[in-house]
């Protein structure tokens, strides 16, 4: 163990370079020679003669010098060393070749870096609660309308609550509300949530002050309570611990604050400041019409996905028989709740990701080309070496050894291009609604070993090819004196012209991706919406019910604040309405309509939108017959109702609708709508959705007053001018009302197609970056096929070749391989576009115009790659090229 111990220590010392052994070898050595050319003097030789005669006794004085030191050190490693310090002096040699292929490189590990950090944090962190794989969101399957994740009504939660045995806790969120918040600090706005009692407990958040809501704070009366965030606690409360068990004023009605969430709290969907206690009774207890809920669950320790889903359908199928009008047709799906998160993005990121992985492969071909080119000027030089001794499987490890420190540094600057875009793609992806605002997108362990990884084997990959073909030089040829250059066989030219097929073909996919998207993009800025988006401002309020308890009320303030905005320098018309298309809000209600029997499932929901006179004006919504809502429409007057086209095609097919009457199932106001008018469909859930029978009723006639209302403004300019006249409209109205969320209806057109603008703009990055790759690399092989062939183009020169012809030969040859690479890459095209389909709007994955157009420029580009070489190659003097080397 002793002896071993000490033959390591003498290699680690022989490794880190012993230059007292190495000077003792040497004296060995010149000690073994003088004795043996003393030993031939003495026979009779000359002292040259001895010496030559000593040395060929002797042997290879390097050879034993390289044994010597393999046995007193780690031979490996320390030609790895020489490999590496080899390699740094042949890329510092030719600093321009270096740069080019580090740059090419970074782009290519770079993208896939930013991308891959992506994925990490989205589809590949755990989620950051306790145990997130026993999470799921439990939704409505409504059947009859193929809607598998439909919010949960009240009465239906309630019923599973009680009947299920499969979860360990189950909770409900209803995430629309918001508050007024008032006090000693003034007025605020704030988005709030009604939450059930296991809420918080069912993610394992623990608070940082204080406590949750109890099971008995869920009765009507009993839930003045509140919780507030963190980041509100530090905000208006500047931190105060003693703020448990003070009262603040939310909607002009008084909740003691109870608990404070943990900082590291994230809700599964939006952000919230404050949550009360989710308190269902009298008529929400037992609705099952309307469904404002998200439900949340914790499987019990055991019970799988499927077994939850068996026994939920039980339940959903004892709910059916118990409430058929309005359960028939209700399933119940159970979604894992990272799945939930990450559903809207997941597609989206593998074909980014896919697509990434072809700009690496591109930059890899690229970068093997130019390795190509190099290694063919250096075959004198891998010559000599093979002919002094050198193994080929050396000479392989020290070409593949460069590629890789190649590489390596391509991947440090990769790195620091993933660094510096990962900002850039929180902002794109958070603006865009595509990730939850909490995902924090971070480059960590994972994110650089997956760096390290395709760092090193994009060295290999790009790196193996040039070193195969340099171990097959003609040592003959290679060795001749004054011969000419070493030139590429057509082995190696096929090799360089199937690179170069490579990369046309992969970006020939990535561009008609791109194109897809643009085709898809500009289908949707054409959409109609169904409105005029043109100098609209919205502003939102919501009147606290202390102080405006009475629906006369709540009409009579709108009413003023109308006719007051009306009254303002550039107002041309104003309106208002309780869900604005676009913004992210909806509701629906069941109906039956007079002298029919009653509705099937599938048809007996609609859109329902309480609106006020002067909105189908401002909004620029036409009316197709019949007559819009007027100030006359009020509580107590005939109850009216106007619908849009989709619904009176759906209902009255081929009859007039004007006149029918409908009635609501509604337990609070069993009356009957007559029909006054029919208007405009209007995509009311964004531009790629069609347009869904909906109803407006008059605000005015609401029996309930409902309280939250964005007024919208057109201007006859810019309307965000108009905002701060607006704001103190309102507060001239009422003091202590906030206004908040004041954005025009450009912006929320904007926000709707952001998702489709985003994956444009990150396809189309990639497939620039990728067109630009293939066009470079075709200029280098074409670039180089000319300065190989300087001689061949001079000998036809002066044998009476035209310029002209010149230039076709050049321009044949590049376009050939542009040729069959296009032909490919349509052919790969056609097959990975169907993965895009769910990304597309209005344009099929295989648009022939598209797949046409993007060849013609691909072909276009090449051209021109392969023009400028060729232009060179026609400016050649034949008198200089015979006599080229």
């Amino acid at each position: 163990m002793i002896h071993y111990l000490r033959v390591m220590a003498a290699r680690f010392r022989g490794l880190l370079g012993d230059q007292r052994a190495d000077r003792e070898l040497d004296d060995e050595i010149k000690m073994h020679l003088c004795m043996l050319t003393e030993r031939y003097v003495r026979q009779g030789m000359t002292e040259a003669e001895a010496a030559r005669a000593a040395r060929r006794q002797f042997g290879n004085l390097t050879l034993l010098q390289e044994a010597s030191r393999e046995m007193r050190g780690i031979r490996s490693i320390e030609i790895l060393f020489q490999d590496l310090r080899y390699g740094v002096r042949m890329l510092r040699k030719e600093p321009g070749f270096t740069l080019v292929a580090v740059m090419t490189l970074a782009l290519g590990i770079g993208a896939n870096s930013a991308i891959f950090s992506v994925v990490n944090a989205v589809l590949l962190r755990p989620l950051p609660y306790t145990s997130p794989e026993q999470l799921v969101q439990v939704w409505e399957h409504y059947r009859p309308q193929n809607n598998p994740r439909k919010s949960v009504a009240p009465a239906n939660y309630l019923d599973w609550r009680a009947q299920n045995r499969v979860f360990e806790r189950i909770a409900a969120i209803d995430p629309f509300p918001s508050f007024n918040l008032t006090g000693p600090e003034g007025p605020d706005r704030i988005q709030a949530a009604r939450t059930s009692a296991d809420f918080f407990p069912l993610f394992g958040a623990t608070p940082t002050l204080g406590r949750y809501f109890l099971s008995d704070e869920e009765q009507p009366g009993r839930n003045r309570v509140a919780v507030v965030s963190h980041g509100l606690w530090q905000r208006r409360y500047g931190s105060d611990p003693q703020l448990i068990g003070q009262s603040v004023s939310l909607n002009g009605q008084s909740f003691i604050v109870v608990g404070v969430l943990p900082p590291d709290f994230r809700f599964p969907r939006g952000e919230f400041d404050l949550a009360i206690p989710l308190a269902l009774g009298g008529w929400e207890a037992a609705a099952r019409g309307t469904h404002p809920l998200h439900v949340y669950a914790r499987l019990k320790a055991g019970v799988t996905l499927r077994q939850a889903q068996e026994e939920m359908g039980a339940i959903a199928r004892r709910l059916e028989e118990q409430y058929p009008k309005t359960n028939t047709g209700k399933a119940i799906t159970i979604v894992p709740l990272h799945e939930q998160l990450t559903d809207q993005i997941r597609l989206a990121l593998k074909v980014l990701l896919g697509a990434v992985g072809f700009v690496l492969l591109i930059a890899c071909a690229n970068v093997a080309n130019l390795l190509l080119a190099r290694s063919l000027a250096r075959q004198k030089e891998f010559s000599v070496r093979l002919a002094l001794g050198a193994g080929r499987g050396r000479l392989i490890r020290q070409l593949l050894t460069e590629s890789v420190l190649l590489a390596g540094m391509g991947g440090i600057a990769g790195l620091l291009l993933a660094l510096w875009s990962r900002q850039i793609l929180v902002t794109l992806l958070t603006g865009a609604n595509l990730i939850p605002r909490w995902i924090e997108i971070d480059i960590d362990g994972r994110v650089l070993v997956f760096t390290l990884m395709t760092t090193l084997v994009t060295g290999l990959v790009f790196g193996l090819a040039p070193a195969l073909t340099a171990i097959k030089a003609d040592l003959n040829e290679a060795l001749k004196e004054g011969g000419r250059k070493a030139t590429s066989g057509k082995r190696d030219q096929r090799l360089r012209h199937a690179l170069v097929v490579s990369e046309i073909a992969l970006a020939m996919v990535l561009l008609v991706g791109a194109g897809l998207m643009i085709q898809s993009f500009w289908r949707l800025l054409k959409v109609d919406p169904g409105f005029q988006t043109e100098n609209v401002l919205t502003v939102d309020l919501s009147l606290p019910t202390a102080r405006y308890p009475e629906g006369h009320q709540v009409s009579h303030f709108y009413d003023r604040l109308l006719r007051r905005i009306g009254s303002l320098p550039g107002v041309r018309s104003a309106g208002g309405a309780a869900y604005l298309p676009f913004s992210g809000t909806r509701n629906s209600w069941s109906f039956d309509i007079e002298g029919q029997p009653p509705l099937p499932p599938d048809r007996a929901e609609t859109e329902w939108r309480p609106i006020t006179a002067g909105y189908f004006r401002t909004m620029g919504i036409p009316l197709s017959r019949g007559r819009d809502f007027t100030e006359q429409d009020i509580d107590g007057s005939p109850e009216v109702v106007i619908i849009n086209e989709a619904m009176a095609r759906l209902y009255w097919p081929g009859e007039d609708p004007l006149g029918r009457r409908l009635k609501l199932h509604d337990e609070r106001k069993k009356v009957w709508h007559t029909v006054v008018g029919v208007v405009k469909d209007v995509r009311h859930l964004g531009p790629t959705i069609e347009p869904k029978p909906e109803m407006y009723f008059p605000y005015s006639q609401l029996i309930y007053p409902w309280y939250p209302m964005t007024v919208v403004i057109r201007t006859q300019s810019d309307p965000l001018q108009l905002a701060p006249a607006v704001r103190q409209a309102v507060l001239e109205l009422d003091k202590e009302q906030p206004v908040y969320n004041i954005r025009t209806m450009e912006e929320l057109l904007a926000k709707s197609v952001a998702p489709n603008r985003l994956h444009l703009v990150l396809f189309g990055t990639l497939a620039a970056v990728a067109l630009i790759l293939a066009a470079s690399g075709l200029y280098g092989v074409m670039n180089y096929w000319v300065t190989r062939r300087t001689q061949e183009i001079g000998i036809r020169m002066a044998l009476g070749a035209q310029r002209s012809e010149v230039l076709r030969l050049v321009v044949g040859e590049g376009m050939g391989v542009t040729l069959v690479g296009v032909g490919l890459g349509l052919v790969g095209a056609y097959a990975v576009t169907r993965l895009m389909t769910s990304l597309l709007f209005g344009v099929s994955v295989t648009d022939p115009a598209t797949f046409a157009a993007i060849a013609l420029l691909l072909a276009a580009v090449a051209l021109g790659a392969c023009y400028l070489p060729a232009r060179r190659a026609t400016k050649v003097d034949p008198l200089l090229a015979l006599r080229h080397e």
